[in-house]
């Protein structure tokens, strides 16, 4: 099935391309925390990263395809349609956090994942994985579970990681915001230095 629907997916996506067809994409597949979740869509780290293409590498676009609330299962529903629609180079997946805040088995977050990366390899999209991890409170058991997952997936497909999203700010309490899990606007900046690091060599 999946190969049936990716070889489909060139002819279905033709007038749907936009910033595709001037470039190389990277599309982002992510949840509130890519979404730019309580500040404008250009604040946020992955608007930043379109700029910095945008003036470095302009050839490059950016899609972001990321939406708050997004849980593993969710973009495994959507990555088919994402792919065919903007044919990316390039595709970062940023999913999990939510599956960690709700407690969902970290095997089913795996297989998601998993699909998700198969997806892209047979769009013929390379990959970078962005983890997550998980406060100590929901024990110690499924901490450690939830973020092996991602180094798991890395080895196993062979693909970019990296393994914290919000090391820079993990232990920094006013980057955040009231809600203490969405990083403010002034801290992502330090989000893009962290996920550049890692996207740059991709970027060839």
């Amino acid at each position: 099935m999946l190969t049936a629907l990716l070889a489909w997916a060139p002819s279905a996506a033709a007038q749907d391309r936009t910033s595709a067809d001037a470039g190389p994409t990277v599309l982002v597949m992510g949840d509130s925390l890519s979404a730019g979740y309580g500040m404008t869509a250009a604040e946020g780290w992955v608007a930043l990263l379109a700029d910095r293409l945008a003036t470095r590498t302009p050839r490059w676009n950016v899609v972001n395809a990321s939406i708050s609330g997004e849980t593993t299962a969710g973009g495994r529903s959507r990555i088919i349609d994402a792919l065919a629609r903007h044919r990316p180079q390039v595709v970062v997946i940023a999913l999990g956090a939510n599956d960690g805040l709700r407690g969902l088995p970290t095997a089913s977050t795996a297989a998601n994942l998993a699909w998700m990366i198969g997806a892209a390899h047979g769009a013929h999209a390379e990959v970078l994985l962005v983890g997550m991890q998980m406060p100590p409170n929901l024990g110690a058991e499924y901490t450690r579970a939830f973020a092996g997952n991602y180094r798991t997936l890395a080895d196993r497909f062979d693909v970019a990681l990296l393994p914290f999203l919000l090391e820079p700010i993990a232990l920094d309490p006013d980057a955040y915001q009231a809600d203490n899990l969405h990083p403010l606007a002034a801290v992502q900046p330090r989000l893009l230095e962290h996920v550049w690091e890692a996207l740059e060599p991709m970027l060839d």
